[in-house]
């Protein structure tokens, strides 16, 4: 497959800025967000007849949005839905740098030594950051950073200069950071509180990741106890997401395209329940691209999943045979983004062109914080 296949014109206008949400205006003009995780809409793609669903029909025979919280109607008591339960943390941070005062962006990558406070970032602008600067940045204490060493033209690596208990700096780190939305949607608005909460997954438990898995954010608490009730299972792996998936494919052959490493863990619980529905001919969903790379880099030529603790650069697309899952759900991301390929080898590329165009024509947002596809093997 080449790059330029997966290329198309996504309009500004579809990229969502925001969850699925209501917009009120208090009496004091001031306006409020209800956010609803899983009133998104939902369009739901069948491999095998080659058809796609985009709407339901009311009462009165009218097409009507398929929503989220709809997805249940289409599992059976017994099948299992497979979430990535990486925990996002304040990944973005702003800082001033010595003597100019210029300010700096800090985004905290990972945590290279505890106890010598050091940690891998990026900066921005880049340009200016230097070994031996020092960045001061506000907040309750005195937290001021050195850098020690360049690792990329963006990335550094930073010395905390903070004494203090490492439970105690990493409170006061976090303090400091806010919410890591991508990029696409930090250039066209601010990071708001709302964030912490609509950019993390309500099962989230494992931290490390400085972007969320970002099909589960459509799960709501009321949804996952629909699925509770009608039988459906919930196992759960970790793979702490990076800004890998971000990153520009420099290469036309994507066979010659590199992912980074992000680290990964999937134990025996999980392993357990994914096998038994396997063995019991029943169906298993995995819930977003991050789920799917860490569980095809687990499962056997058995078609089972293994434990796994280590690391994984797994990167798929078309053509690709899956060997676990029979359901994916996912959503509709950018062009040329590795993403939208892992969701083309698992749909198949032409179907999921035909997809990506029906949902261009009938406006579906795109992103992050965008509506969801659930593909079928029917």
């Amino acid at each position: 497959m080449k790059l330029s296949q997966f290329k198309f014109k996504l309009p500004d206008e579809l990229v969502a800025l925001y969850p699925p949400h209501r917009v009120f205006e208090n009496e004091d003009g001031t306006v409020e967000r209800v956010y609803q995780r899983d009133q998104c809409r939902l369009m739901v793609v069948h491999r095998k007849s080659q058809t796609i669903d985009l709407w339901n029909k009311d009462a009165e025979g009218k097409d009507t949005p398929i929503l989220f919280r709809s997805i249940v109607d289409y599992f059976n008591e017994g099948d299992t839905f497979v979430f990535n339960d990486t925990k996002v943390f304040p990944a973005r941070l702003f800082g001033t740098k010595e003597k100019t005062d210029a300010q700096i962006e800090v985004f905290l990558l990972r945590e290279l030594n505890e106890e010598l406070r050091l940690w891998d970032v990026l900066v921005e602008p880049a340009r200016k950051i230097r070994i031996g600067n020092k960045l001061f940045f506000d907040g309750e204490g005195p937290m001021v950073a050195e850098v020690i060493d360049n690792t990329t033209s963006r990335g550094r690596t930073l010395r905390f200069l903070y004494d203090c208990p490492h439970d105690e700096f990493k409170r006061e780190l976090f303090s400091l950071g806010s919410a890591p939305l991508p990029r696409y949607i930090v250039e066209r608005r601010a990071v708001d509180a709302d964030d912490t909460d609509n950019f993390q997954t309500i099962y989230a438990r494992n931290e490390g990741a400085v972007t969320a898995p970002a099909t589960g954010l459509h799960f709501s608490r009321e949804l996952m106890k629909m699925m509770e009730i009608r039988g459906l299972n919930s196992a759960f792996v970790t793979l702490h997401c990076s800004l890998g998936a971000f990153d520009t494919i420099e290469v036309e052959d994507l066979t010659k395209h590199k992912m980074n490493s992000e680290q990964m863990h999937i134990g025996a619980e999980a392993c357990e329940l994914v096998n038994k529905t396997k063995q019991q001919g029943n169906k298993i969903c995995v819930v977003g691209v991050s789920t799917a790379r860490a569980t095809e880099s687990a499962v056997g030529t058995d078609g089972m999943l293994k434990e796994y603790d280590g690391w994984t650069n797994r990167f798929i697309f078309p053509p690709y045979e899956f060997g676990l899952a029979d359901a994916m759900v996912t959503n509709f991301y950018h062009p040329e983004s590795t993403m939208m390929m892992c969701t083309a080898a698992f749909c198949g590329y032409d179907l999921c062109v035909e997809a990506y165009k029906a949902a261009l024509e009938n406006k579906f947002k795109f992103g992050c914080y965008g509506d969801a596809m659930l593909i079928l093997d029917d």
